[in-house]
């Protein structure tokens, strides 16, 4: 617990909760259901949730959350992805991802997430290749001679399509007429 803690000689708060933890963890626990919040919290939340806490701001600044005002990563996703994961109950168990949490899976069934916009999936490079690349076909598109073969390709398709339409309504009609001529 010091490497959360020694950050800032000045910080009353924190040298205390220092002092504390190092005093309970030298006795034996309190019982969890007879001590005082605060000691429960000292001795059973605190050493369990802090380094939770230093990991999330790790993952944070590599997800560069400092930098930008809109990041993918989710922050209560990952601290519980962790402490799911780090709980003393699972030690022999093997990793799991947070989408494969049975109660976030069970939470996800009833109340599904809105998909994250495109801006927020993409890298600054795979973003940056997607507007070079529509830059890039803009201007080939403006070139004058591509925008006649354009034209002309254009046309064609139409004409084919037009032709190709009165033929088929022709062969349905021609349909029609000779099941009325039989009838009669």
């Amino acid at each position: 617990l010091e490497q959360f803690y020694t950050t800032s000689a000045d910080n009353a708060v924190g040298e205390q909760l220092l002092s504390k933890c190092k005093a309970r963890t030298s006795s034996e626990p309190p019982d969890p259901k007879t001590c005082s919040p605060q000691e429960y919290l000292e001795y059973y939340i605190f050493p369990i949730l802090l380094p939770g806490m230093a990991e999330l701001l790790h993952q944070a600044k590599k997800e560069k959350c400092f930098e930008r005002k809109r990041t993918k990563f989710i922050a209560c996703d990952f601290l519980t992805e962790w402490l799911y994961n780090k709980n003393p109950k699972r030690k022999d168990e093997s990793f799991t991802a947070f989408f494969s949490i049975p109660f976030v899976s069970d939470w996800l069934k009833e109340h599904p997430r809105p998909p994250l916009p495109l801006s927020l999936l993409l890298s600054r490079e795979e973003a940056s290749r997607i507007i070079q690349s529509f830059w890039r076909g803009y201007q080939v598109r403006r070139n004058p001679e591509v925008k006649m073969l354009r034209q002309w390709q254009k046309q064609l398709r139409e004409d084919k399509n037009v032709i190709q339409n009165l033929k088929e309504f022709w062969i349905k009609q021609e349909a029609k007429g000779k099941l009325t001529k039989l009838d009669v």
